[in-house]
């Protein structure tokens, strides 16, 4: 196991201050082209530092049985990240035995990078899809989470941003500002901001990976080549 994936934030600290790090939690299940797309238009808008990949154990709201085991998600996310330097992959959710069998909460998980981090001047991002954030209420202590730090949210196109409004708690909304022109593409609360990340286009979902692969078709170009090779090779999602 490489260091990296053992110490995400000490493997390309730099003196440098206010680096800006992003988490980006999920199943992965598996990683396919349209995680990477989102990834990567987060580095670019956000001019991220790092991006962190965390792939979780058990996830509190998907009960999926014939989900692949934490391992092999894991694998897979470490050989989508082996491309960029600035992708790295997290074992924060693996538990203390590395098998993946703990229940790991967002909140709880954005606590322990921020003690990673604390002292460094690091900007920290939570990156999330729109559906996802949409679902906000059903989250474990989902008002701490919101004030704990800065959130991506990907949308696709179309998207409206009053649906985001809707899920955040009124009293946690920062007071008008007056400014002329508001950014349309950001929510400021009163200790974080929700920022919304557009257009980023991609009609590849797990799901539909999965259901390909089950049926004998390919999945060329929906996953990376050395997702779908170690796929083919561990004759997952058959």
């Amino acid at each position: 196991m490489s260091a990296a994936a053992r110490h995400p934030i000490r493997a390309s600290q730099t003196p440098e201050r206010a680096r800006r790090i992003a988490l980006f939690g999920g199943t992965f299940d598996p990683i396919h082209s349209g995680h990477l797309a989102v990834a990567r238009a987060a580095l670019r808008r956000f001019r991220l530092h790092q991006l962190i990949f965390v792939p979780t154990s058990r996830p509190p709201h998907k009960h999926r049985r014939n989900m692949a085991c934490y391992l092999d998600r894991f694998a897979m996310v470490a050989l989508a990240c082996a491309g960029n330097p600035k992708f790295v992959i997290s074992l924060a959710e693996s538990g203390a035995d590395h098998s993946g069998r703990e229940v790991f909460y967002s909140v709880d998980t954005v606590r322990h990078f921020q003690r990673k981090l604390r002292g460094s001047g690091t900007r920290l991002f939570f990156l999330v899809g729109a559906d996802s954030f949409l679902d906000l209420h059903s989250w474990r202590d989902y008002r701490t989470l919101l004030g704990l730090c800065d959130f991506i949210v990907a949308s696709r196109p179309g998207f409206r941003m009053d649906a985001l409004r809707r899920v955040i708690p009124p009293e946690m909304l920062a007071p008008a500002s007056g400014e002329a022109r508001p950014n349309p593409r950001k929510i400021a609360l009163r200790r974080t901001t929700v920022h919304v990340l557009d257009a980023v286009s991609s009609h590849v979902s797990a799901t539909e990976v999965r259901r390909r692969l089950d049926r004998g078709h390919s999945v060329h170009g929906l996953v990376p080549p050395r997702v779908e090779e170690y796929i083919t090779k561990q004759a997952l999602y058959r």
